[in-house]
């Protein structure tokens, strides 16, 4: 538990620092506090000698210490998933080989094609309403729920129709589809997970999901050793997002919150959706083009290649959880100062600064120890992955660049200009798909994915009035040293 505090509070500091959020000054509350727990041993002797790091916890705000507080456990979240998501793919990889392992990878990218179907975009629209207005959140939370039910039976059957249709004689792959589609449902809880946001409490999520996807990775160990059939660990993933519903239910019930009182409304319902369908598009694009090159790999050259590429792929989107952990947790202060240009724009770009140095980071050592990672996790079997994984990590760089961009969209409204692009992204992948992958199999996917991604996440910018200042951000964001100017 000291380890734990102390990197926290590590953590905690760099990225205050990084945004250069206002010292004694909190963005939830207009109140200002002095004092608090001071800096553990451990973390003096880290940070001495590092400006950065040297004020310490106890001179933090309350309002960025809930931010930073929330951060942290949705750090935990996804350190915990990639760390044990890695062994457990692993152990599963070694298990199956690449043609079983590529039946499964894509039955769970085709299930993901639909994901943003199932979830219409709500989350953060519906995290933002109850922000705006907190008495409304058991009318918000209750019309949400029931879209997000109505649209995941939905999502399910259509994925399941689709499937019949392209792989009429392939009995496993609509099998393990089948059973995949299911977690729809289950997902729709995630309706809470939304409130738990707007309130910075995503400590409650983190818990739920964490318990349901250590006690399903424990499952997971155990079908290896028993040697279970393919099937089995579909049904597994669908058994993790149910327990995972279930422990949020909880938390909520716990928390305060009364799932009796939400109430549906349909003027609601549609003005919900009339906020969220662009960021659903969006969504739906952002799957085609994260997602179809596994698709188009499977069509075009059979379960074996598509075991090599995801083989790659999940070790290289294992480290997008740093983004989504940063950018999730600093929205709040980012949306609130927009009425002060400077500080809304400095944000923006220190955040847009931060982002690049952890993607071009992440893209070198990965690149550089490819061949080393596959050989030490992997057998022999799926060294062909290794030149596939030190080309596709570098789309990370663009990945987090477009990431850090949602709290722009979301507080300038112009979440549509964010489908247009990634639909460009996803149309380019396609098209790049239906060259390469032919001519180059996984290794052309990989290619597809990196242009696609740079376009959507940067590129398309330059060629809108409303989004080149943000064009011309994501640039100078090359520069690291505009990480710590001071605003």
């Amino acid at each position: 538990m000291e380890f734990v505090r102390c990197a926290a509070t590590t953590y905690t500091n760099l990225i205050g620092k990084a945004l250069a959020i206002e010292p004694g000054r909190s963005h939830y509350s207009s109140s200002y506090t002095a004092g608090g727990e001071a800096p553990c041993p451990a973390v003096r002797k880290i940070t001495a000698g590092c400006s950065v790091l040297n004020t310490g916890l106890d001179r933090l705000p309350p309002g960025l210490r809930k931010i930073a507080g929330n951060a942290g456990w949705l750090m935990v979240d996804r350190i915990v998933r990639m760390g044990f998501g890695v062994v457990v793919g692993v152990l599963i990889a070694r298990y199956l080989g690449p043609s079983l392992f590529g039946s499964l990878s894509f039955a769970t990218s085709f299930i993901a094609l639909f994901a943003s179907l199932a979830t219409l975009g709500l989350d953060s629209i519906v995290a933002r309403n109850i922000v705006r207005a907190e008495a409304e959140a058991p009318r918000i939370l209750g019309t949400a729920f029931v879209l997000r039910m109505g649209a995941a039976v939905a999502a399910a059957l259509i994925s399941v129709i689709v499937v019949r249709t392209i792989q009429p004689d392939d009995g496993v792959t609509r099998l393990l589809v089948g059973i995949l589609s299911l977690g729809y449902v289950f997902q729709a809880c995630d309706t809470i997970d939304a409130y738990f946001q707007a309130n910075v409490r995503s400590k409650l999520t983190v818990l739920a999901k964490n318990a349901a996807f250590l006690g399903i990775a424990g499952v997971r160990i155990l079908l290896i050793y028993w040697r279970a059939p393919l099937w089995s660990f579909a049904a597994a993933q669908v058994a993790e997002l149910a327990l995972g519903a279930l422990g949020m239910t909880f938390a909520y019930v716990r928390g305060g919150g009364r799932m009796m009182q939400w109430r549906f409304e349909a003027r609601r319902a549609a003005e919900l959706l009339r906020q969220s369908w662009p960021i659903m598009l969006t969504g739906i694009s952002i799957m085609i083009y994260m997602r179809i090159d596994v698709v188009m790999l499977k069509l075009m050259q059979g379960d074996h290649a598509v075991g090599i590429y995801g083989t790659a792929t999940r070790l290289s989107e294992a480290w997008y959880f740093v983004a989504v952990a940063i950018v999730s947790s600093v929205s709040p202060a980012i949306i609130r100062a927009k009425g002060n240009p400077g500080l809304y724009y400095g944000r923006i770009a220190k955040l847009f600064s931060l982002m690049t140095f952890i993607g071009m980071f992440v893209g070198a050592a990965v690149a550089l120890c490819s061949h080393w990672i596959i050989h030490v996790l992997y057998s022999d079997e799926f060294l062909p992955a290794a030149p596939v994984l030190a080309v596709h990590v570098w789309a990370s760089v663009f990945v987090f660049l477009g990431l850090a961009q949602d709290p722009w969209n979301i507080s300038e409204n112009l979440m549509k200009l964010g489908f247009y692009r990634t639909l460009a992204g996803a149309i380019i992948n396609v098209g790049l798909n239906l060259v390469l992958i032919p001519r180059y199999s996984a290794m052309g996917a990989a290619v597809a994915t990196v242009v696609s991604y740079s376009i959507a996440g940067v590129f398309a910018n330059a060629f809108d009035a409303r989004t080149r200042p943000i064009f011309l951000l994501q640039l100078k964001s090359f520069y690291f040293n505009r990480l710590w100017e001071p605003m």
